[in-house]
C-alpha cells in the first residue's frame, strides 16, 4: 500500500504519539514474495583499489542547489512512504526478549562525569530497545562508513535517509563506502544489506564538531545498490514547519553506543522538536531534549499522518543545553531527486 503525503503548507500537524499509540495495527495482508528478502544477502559490492588494498567502491556525489522560497511549494506533498501488504503493520514496537537482552555497553554516569557540562540525556533515560520486523520499524537500520556507524531509515525502494556527517567527503572529491543494514540486531540482517552508489547533499558537513551552518543541513539521501524497500517499505518525508514546535507529535530511533554499543537499535516517542525561528524553513536546526548518544546521528525523527509516517529531521548533534537534528524542504528535496534519478 502505498500513502501519498497531502500538501499541507506546514499547517496540518501529525497525530500526537499519546494518539498514534492507540492506533491498531494489523496483520500481513498478503505472503512474502518468495526469496524476497534472500536475494539482498548474495550480492556483493563493487570493489576497487586504493594503495593495493581492496575496498568497497564508493558513491558517486550529486551536489543540489538550496531551494529558493519560489521553489518551495515544489517540496510541499513530500514524497510518499509505502507499506507492503506482506508485512505486519504495529504502531509500538516490541521490546527485545529478556533473553536476548545485554548489560549496558557504557556507565553513561560515570563517563560523562568526567566530561563537564556534557548532556544528551535529560531527566530519565525514556530510550527502550527493541526488536521488531514489523512495520515501520523494520525500515531503520544500522549505518557504517570509513568514520564509524550510525542510523538511517529507507525513504523510498532503494533510497536512504541519513546525517551527513557519516559520510567520508574525502579531500580529493572522492568519497568512502557506505553499508546500510535494516533493523540490524546483534549482527543479524534480516533483510541483507546494501551499499551506497550515489549520494545527494546539500553541504558537506565534516565532524567531529558541527557549526551553525551545517546544523541546517546534516542530512543526505543516499541511492543504494539494490531496493531494500521492496522487502522493508519505506518512510514517506515532509518539509518541517515551526507551527509543530512544542508539539509531542515525535518518534526517533537508532543505534546508541552507551546502551547497546551500536548493536542494537533504541526508540523513543513523545518527542518535541523546536525549529530555529531565524532559519527559513527550507533548511534549519532544529533543537529537542530527546534523548541521544553518539551512534543515533543520522536517525530519524518521525509523525504519522493518516497513520503513516514522515520522515522531517536526522538527528545531527548535541550541546549541554539540547541536543539537535537537522530538516527542512531542501531535505524532502533531496530525497525526491534521488528516488526520480535513481528509481
Amino acid at each position: 500500500m502505498t500513502v501519498k503525503n497531502s500538501s499541507s503548507d506546514g499547517i496540518a500537524a501529525p497525530d500526537l504519539c499519546i494518539d498514534v499509540a492507540r492506533l491498531k495495527g494489523r496483520k500481513a495482508q498478503a505472503a512474502a514474495p518468495a526469496g524476497l528478502a534472500e536475494k539482498f544477502f548474495d550480492q556483493n559490492p563493487q570493489m576497487e583499489e586504493i594503495d593495493g588494498r581492496l575496498y568497497p567502491r564508493g558513491p558517486e556525489a550529486v551536489a543540489l542547489p538550496l531551494l529558493k522560497e519560489a521553489q518551495l511549494e515544489s517540496t510541499a506533498a513530500g514524497t510518499d512512504a509505502y507499506i507492503p501488504e506482506h508485512v505486519e503493520l504495529d504502531y509500538v514496537p516490541r521490546l527485545e526478549p529478556r533473553s536476548m537482552r545485554r548489560p549496558k555497553f557504557i556507565d553513561r554516569n560515570q563517563f560523562m562525569a568526567a566530561q563537564s557540562g556534557i548532556e544528551t540525556v535529560f531527566g530519565g533515560d525514556d530510550r527502550r530497545v527493541f526488536y521488531s520486523t514489523a512495520y515501520p520499524w523494520r525500515c531503520n537500520g544500522k549505518v557504517e562508513s570509513p568514520l564509524g556507524s550510525g542510523s538511517g531509515v529507507m525513504v523510498g525502494p532503494r533510497h536512504l535517509l541519513t546525517c551527513s556527517h557519516i559520510i567520508d567527503w574525502r579531500p580529493n572529491g572522492t568519497v568512502g563506502w557506505l553499508k546500510f543494514t535494516p533493523m540490524y540486531y546483534n549482527g543479524s540482517a534480516p533483510y541483507g544489506s546494501a551499499w551506497a552508489v550515489r549520494v545527494y547533499f546539500k553541504h558537506k558537513v565534516a565532524g567531529p564538531t558541527i557549526d551553525a551552518t551545517e546544523a541546517k543541513y546534516d542530512y543526505v539521501a543516499v541511492v543504494l545498490d539494490r531496493p531494500l524497500g521492496s522487502a522493508t517499505g519505506w518512510f514517506g518525508t515532509k518539509g518541517y514547519s515551526d507551527s509543530w514546535d512544542g508539539g509531542a507529535y515525535w518518534t526517533h530511533v537508532g543505534y546508541p553506543g552507551d546502551l547497546t554499543g551500536g548493536q542494537r537499535p533504541t526508540y523513543q516517542t513523545g518527542i518535541a522538536l523546536d525549529g530555529d525561528f531565524w532559519s527559513p524553513d527550507s533548511h534549519q536546526a532544529i533543537s529537542h531534549q530527546g534523548d541521544v548518544w553518539p551512534g543515533q546521528s543520522g536517525g530519524p525523527f518521525w509523525g504519522y499522518w493518516d497513520g503513516a509516517p514522515y520522515a522531517v529531521a536526522t538527528q545531527s548533534a548535541q550541546n549541554p543545553s539540547y541536543n539537535t537534528g537537522s530538516g527542512g524542504s531542501d531535505l524532502v528535496d533531496l530525497v525526491g531527486r534521488a528516488r526520480a534519478e535513481h528509481p
